[in-house]
């Protein structure tokens, strides 16, 4: 009976890990409840960022933390990197909805080594959408053969930055932020892209709209495959997708407003619709004006993914640089409530995702999320978010684990009848 309790401890402590999950998934709490504009990651860890780089506080890689930022304000974190592994730090500055923004509002995140050599940077802002919403952008440490900076093993020191204007609102924002490292490569391979690469435009996925609403956040995302999607967008909202991307492949998207019968007031880049790649690396925006007449955005075609991309000055391409879950926001402008009203308006995605896959860098060690998994295409075939696609794993492993306990017992009791009526006779 050893293996029997020895398995029932383990089917306890996946429907632990089952319970535990599912609490992770509930979104955190920005302010009120109602408030919120976005949901965040619930296994995050509290952090606080320093005025200077010598009092930062570390990130795991791994690991994903909250904190708060001021308006013009500078906060450090510290790193600990080796001398291989290319490493990324991701911040999403979450303002409070429905304010407004000026041009240069922002965020910056940087990555320098204890000389105060600049390894990588990023910033993001609300551009000529005027409307705070979320916004990411990232930093990174990459290795590349014949360089000399950034390469030691060490300590670093993330700068995240906030950017405004002398008349944009004073609020403090929420930062989710996330230490992700990527493996070294077995053996390096070319640094130059290609001078031509498909960039038509596919046809529209054929299949007709399916419904599926976005998530609220990176965490909790809604999968999505190559299709037209419909979902519904209040004013102020911001709805996440992610996409299953492959090495080789290249993502196109599209984003369609339907008419309105409430009016015909114009509305200036009514609609925003953003591409950031596996690590939360910002790579391209668009938007679109509404007059209540369908108004449609298509983001500019991309390269596909592939390692060299890493090697570009193009920023976008740039990010571009590894396999994974790509991630879509579309963020309908308050503005639209004052014209039309607050009721949700239709929003139709089509997502179309080309290129036959191909094999990975050769990487040493794990490739974590940068790679796509028969997992991954699974849950953007069934629509899971990221917690429920791991909830449905651990529930699997409780059912063959109960299973396994199951037999045991009654094999076990098996033997106990047969002996028992062996010494009975």
């Amino acid at each position: 009976m050893k293996t029997q309790r020895g398995r029932m401890r383990t089917a306890g402590a996946l429907i632990a890990a089952v319970i535990t999950t599912g609490a992770a998934a509930l979104p955190g709490t920005a302010w009120a409840a109602g408030d919120d504009p976005y949901a965040f990651d619930g296994g995050a860890q509290r952090v606080r960022g320093a005025l200077t780089s010598l009092d930062a506080q570390p990130l795991k890689a791994g690991s994903t933390y909250r904190d708060t930022i001021k308006k013009d304000g500078k906060l450090y974190y510290r790193v600990d990197l080796g001398a291989k592994e290319n490493a990324y730090v991701s911040v999403v500055a979450v303002p409070r909805p429905g304010r407004k923004a000026e041009y240069g509002d922002g965020i910056k995140v940087s990555l320098q080594d204890g000389s105060n050599s600049q390894c990588g940077y990023q910033d993001v802002s609300f551009g000529s959408a005027g409307f705070t919403r979320p916004l990411t952008a990232y930093a990174h440490r990459t290795i590349e053969a014949g360089g000399s900076t950034c390469r030691q093993a060490g300590a670093y020191y993330v700068l995240v930055e906030r950017t405004s204007k002398s008349v944009s609102s004073a609020e403090d924002w929420d930062l989710e932020i996330r230490h992700l490292s990527e493996p070294g490569v077995k053996q390096t391979g070319p640094t130059a892209l290609p001078e031509t690469w498909p960039s038509s435009t596919p046809p529209p996925p054929a299949g007709g709209p399916r419904k599926r609403q976005g998530g609220a956040g990176f965490q909790d995302a809604t999968s999505l495959r190559q299709g037209e999607w419909r979902a519904e967008i209040e004013p102020g909202q911001t709805l996440f997708y992610r996409v299953p991307v492959d090495w080789g492949q290249q993502i196109f998207a599209t984003a369609e407003l339907g008419s309105s019968v409430s009016g015909d007031d114009y509305i200036g880049n009514a609609l925003v619709l953003s591409l950031d790649n596996p690590a939360r690396g910002h790579v391209d925006q668009g938007t679109v004006s509404y007059d209540g007449d369908p108004a449609t955005l298509a983001l500019d075609p991309q390269r596909p993914v592939a390692f060299e991309n890493r090697y570009s000055s193009d920023d976008g391409t740039s990010a571009l640089r590894f396999a994974g879950w790509y991630y879509l926001s579309a963020t309908l402008s308050p503005e639209v409530a004052k014209a039309y009203g607050d009721k949700p308006v239709q929003l139709s995605l089509r997502v179309s995702v080309t290129g036959t896959a191909k094999a990975g860098p050769g990487y040493d060690g794990d490739a974590g999320p940068f790679r796509v998994t028969d997992d991954d295409r699974d849950a953007a075939a069934s629509g899971q978010s990221g917690p429920q696609a791991a909830r449905s794993d651990s529930m699997r492993l409780v059912a063959v684990a109960g299973i396994g306990a199951g037999t045991v017992l009654v094999l076990a009791l098996g033997v106990w009848t047969v002996v028992a009526r062996r010494r009975a006779a």
